[in-house]
């Protein structure tokens, strides 16, 4: 309640001067000049911050949360899932990092196709058929053998030790766990990792203790990734597997791998920005809509004015269009990557733009070139260390609580990833989003994401980082985040405050945070044919700020949601 308030406070503030939010009297956001990590659990945040102060690195530190995570946000952190991390590092490097899940090798393109092929959509999210191969613990020892200084077992210390000794559990922590109970209940590893032995509910107070869980992080820290993907680990997986009807196999997790991909750069006047390149959507959407932004003049406009929001809600309508039907896993399918953030293209993806009038996303298709999704329960972190090293990751199980899977006698959680493919081309995910023959299901290949992990550079400094959770919406929330910096000189606190708005294409709707847009404009937007849908919030984000000279580093977690700043 008291963040809801927090919320409606710093929004009302916003609209005392849309002509000058830059000195809205919003709560200036603390500084620091080690080190600084943003996450959604004060736990994961202050496991982080403990790796920094050792004196590891940014990317121990990211390792550190990633695991610190699994332990205390089990909705949404894992080791049973996947998701993407960008970095830059002390000498300028800047990289990327797919491990996002792969489907497994007896995935077949019509597994959720029932006699008449329709889609049955349980069978995407819930129970032994949902999980895709897990990436996470691949992913995280990956980038520490590349960029960390410290060894694993120092940097997954905090997360074992908040698995074995527990940790006190908040009202959020408790809420989460007891509205998923029901359904936890139905299979019995996750019966008996998250139910009470009494079944009585969770409350904010008790003490959460996983030995199963800190068991499997003992054997990750000692083996690395062999201490997940084979040996003891890798066995629980597949009886679990047969237990509940799934298909990944032993060799399925000996055989997967993270990947290094290209970063997609996009320029913004002073500003470059990195981003994931698909399977994840993110960077795409944000490099295409930001040269649109640009064809249009956006920086004429004030933030959230009706002439704002039309043009931001026009430019992501075409982009989520070509999201949809262009991009996949790019091993698997030929994406015309270099057509797609053609400046040219863009161009004339814009042209046919009325100041005055809405498009019709029936009329909006994909844009003719020459050759899906997270829910709220992604979660987001990044961290910055003194020495210049930014890292951020984008992680999830994809719905809250994944596939409500638990692997017995290991503790944690699988993934319900194998929803993010387009089952049935043409038919809508759990997020509302329609997939093409690009994202259709094949084995070992990717499914296509919403993931947005982001930096930004000045002057060939790092001075943001950001993204968040809330399937498509990750890239609509994270692209205004860096507009309110950007754009109108914000802070962290106050770019991360700002109302939203997020447009997918498809469903045709314009959709605003409903308590913090005025009636007027509101009206005029409808004035312009667009079908606004006042919902709740729009993402929950986190960003981490950096001065140009790179002394000063500053946090924000979102308000909207849970959220922590840890820094020194």
């Amino acid at each position: 309640m008291l963040r809801i308030l927090v919320t409606l406070l710093l929004s009302a503030l916003f609209f005392i001067s849309q002509q000058d939010l830059s000195t809205a009297q919003v709560s200036q956001p603390e500084n620091y000049q080690n080190g600084v990590v943003t996450s959604a659990d004060r736990y994961a945040s202050e496991a982080g911050l403990e790796i920094l102060q050792k004196g590891g690195n940014a990317i121990d530190a990211a390792v550190a949360v990633q695991f610190a995570l699994a332990v205390t946000l089990p909705r949404a952190g894992n080791i049973g899932g996947g998701g993407f991390m960008v970095l830059h590092t002390d000498d300028g490097e800047i990289n990327t990092l797919d491990f996002r899940e792969k489907a497994p090798s007896r995935a077949t393109r019509d597994m959720y196709l029932d006699d008449e092929r329709e889609f049955v959509s349980d069978k995407s999210k819930i129970g032994g058929l949902a999980p895709g191969v897990p990436g996470t613990v691949d992913g995280m020892v990956t980038a520490l053998e590349r960029y960390g200084t410290l060894a694993l077992e120092i940097v997954m210390e905090p997360a074992i030790r908040l698995a074995e000794e527990g940790y006190i559990l908040t009202h959020s922590h408790a809420r989460s766990l007891n509205r998923a109970a029901d359904r936890l209940r139905e299979f019995d590893g996750s019966k008996e990792a998250f139910i009470k032995t009494d079944s009585s509910p969770w409350e904010a107070g008790d003490r959460f203790i996983q030995k199963d869980l800190a068991e499997t992080l003992k054997r990750i820290a000692s083996m690395g990734r062999r201490g997940f993907y084979s040996g003891l680990t890798g066995r629980l997986i597949v009886e679990e597997m047969n237990r509940v009807g799934g298909i990944i196999t032993l060799r399925d997790l000996r055989d997967y791998k993270s990947v290094w991909r290209e970063p997609i750069k996009a320029e913004f006047y002073d500003y470059e920005l990195f981003m994931m390149p698909p399977p994840s959507s993110g960077g795409v959407v944000i490099k295409q809509v930001l040269n649109m932004l640009a064809e249009m003049n956006i920086d004429n406009y004030s933030l959230n004015s009706a002439d704002y929001v039309h043009r931001l809600a026009e430019a992501l309508r075409r982009s989520f269009a070509d999201r949809n039907y262009w991009l996949g896993d790019p091993d698997f399918f030929e994406i015309p990557l270099s057509e797609l953030l053609d400046e040219n293209y863009l161009s004339n993806r814009i042209s046919d733009f009325n100041p005055e009038l809405a498009s019709s996303s029936d009329s909006v298709t994909q844009g003719q070139v020459n050759s899906v999704l997270e829910s709220d329960e992604t979660t987001h972190f990044n961290v910055a260390d003194r020495y210049g090293n930014v890292v951020a990751v984008n992680t999830t199980l994809n719905g809250s609580f994944g596939s409500f899977v638990t692997v017995t006698d290991a503790g944690f959680l699988l993934n319900n990833e194998m929803d993010d493919f387009s089952a049935k081309p043409g038919e809508p995910n759990m997020f509302g989003l329609i997939g093409a023959e690009a994202n259709s299901i094949e084995p070992g290949k990717r499914m296509l994401s919403s993931m947005s992990p982001t930096i930004a550079l000045k002057n060939g400094r790092p001075v943001f980082a950001g993204g968040g959770a809330g399937g498509p919406r990750i890239i609509t929330a994270t692209l205004q985040n860096f507009l309110n910096m950007a754009l109108f000189e914000m802070n962290a606190e106050q770019a991360i405050a700002a109302p939203r708005i997020h447009h997918q294409w498809l469903p045709d709707r314009l959709f605003v945070e409903g308590l913090y847009f005025s009636d007027d404009t509101v009206k005029k937007l409808e004035s312009y044919g667009h079908q606004v849908q006042k919902i709740g919030n729009i993402a929950l984000t986190h960003i981490i700020m950096i001065n140009e000279e790179g002394s000063v580093m500053s946090g924000a977690s979102d308000s909207r949601g849970d959220g922590y700043v840890a820094g020194y």
